[in-house]
């Protein structure tokens, strides 16, 4: 009878693994089929690395579809985000993890996941109504800025930093701290040389999730990085491909140009993080060899 069961059970997970990677490739055929009519009108080189966005002919006499500036932002604002939000959340996992009581835990967990439930509009209107104005007091000219809109978009990153790296933590500080304290080693010793050594493939998988949240996420950094068609500089606007696509895919005109475009940025969109997943995976396996 487990053994049925077990059967069943496996063939279950095969076919919900064949209908997630089936929807994958669906939705990327889909995005794909769409975008390929913009290179019709637009090359390849002046898409990617033309800094002109004007994609209404009735705005200008000369439309413009480069998204060089919007590329730039995206990754800007999600490698400085994921930066302060590793640099916070991985030292949260270790305190959680390796130094905090099992009481303290347990008080902890339930507030960090409460940070993941969070929708992305309240995190923008708090960035938009606390920090925004903070940035004006200090003395920068708008408020909005990329560095803003990082620091709101690092606290949505670290409820799934903390949660996954300090699971894998506390499964290693199981194993080799109680062995370190036998052989007399320091306990900040053994986490620094051992236990996060030995958890750093699992941390890199979490990063890798955090790395897709931070590139798509959408309505936090358009109400806080001011939107602006502008190469990004820290203390200065710009705007995401996330943000572009959601301000102006209900004002393109179905089978134009624009609409095309916006589909070709999402592609773009896709395709940076794929090679990010790559790469992180490839430093992953080299971790585990």
């Amino acid at each position: 009878m487990r053994k049925i069961f077990n059967n069943i059970f496996y063939i279950f997970l095969c076919v919900f693994t064949l209908i997630t990677i089936i929807s994958l490739i669906f939705v990327i055929l889909f995005i794909t089929k769409e975008a390929l009519p913009t290179f019709k009108e637009v090359s390849l080189m002046e898409f990617l690395f033309g800094r002109k966005w004007m994609p209404v002919e009735g705005i200008s006499d000369n439309p413009g579809f480069g998204i060089f500036n919007f590329i730039a932002a995206t990754i800007y604002v999600s490698i400085l985000a994921m930066f302060i939000a590793v640099s916070i959340g991985l030292g949260a996992a270790i305190y959680l993890s390796c130094i905090a009581s099992e009481r303290l835990r347990t008080v902890m967990y339930p507030f960090i996941d409460l940070l993941a439930g969070i929708p992305s509009v309240v995190y923008g209107f708090v960035g938009l109504n606390v920090l925004v104005k903070i940035f004006l007091k200090a003395g920068v000219h708008t408020g909005n800025c990329v560095l803003a809109a990082a620091i709101v978009l690092s606290v949505m990153l670290l409820p799934y930093l903390v949660s996954s790296s300090s699971d894998t933590l506390l499964k290693n500080k199981e194993l080799y701290l109680s062995a370190g304290n036998a052989l007399g080693v320091e306990k900040w010793y053994t986490i620094a040389s051992v236990i996060l050594p030995a958890s750093l493939k699992n941390i890199l998988t979490a990063m890798i999730l955090a790395i897709g949240r931070a590139m798509g996420e959408t309505m936090a950094v358009m109400m806080v990085m001011g939107n602006a068609n502008l190469f990004p500089h820290i203390l200065g606007k710009g705007e995401s491909i996330a943000s572009v696509i959601a301000l102006e895919m209900g004002t393109a005109v179905s089978g134009s140009t624009h609409f095309h475009a916006l589909y070709a940025s999402g592609l773009v969109l896709v395709v940076i993080l794929l090679l990010i997943n790559i790469l992180i995976g490839m430093l992953r396996r080299k971790l585990v060899r």
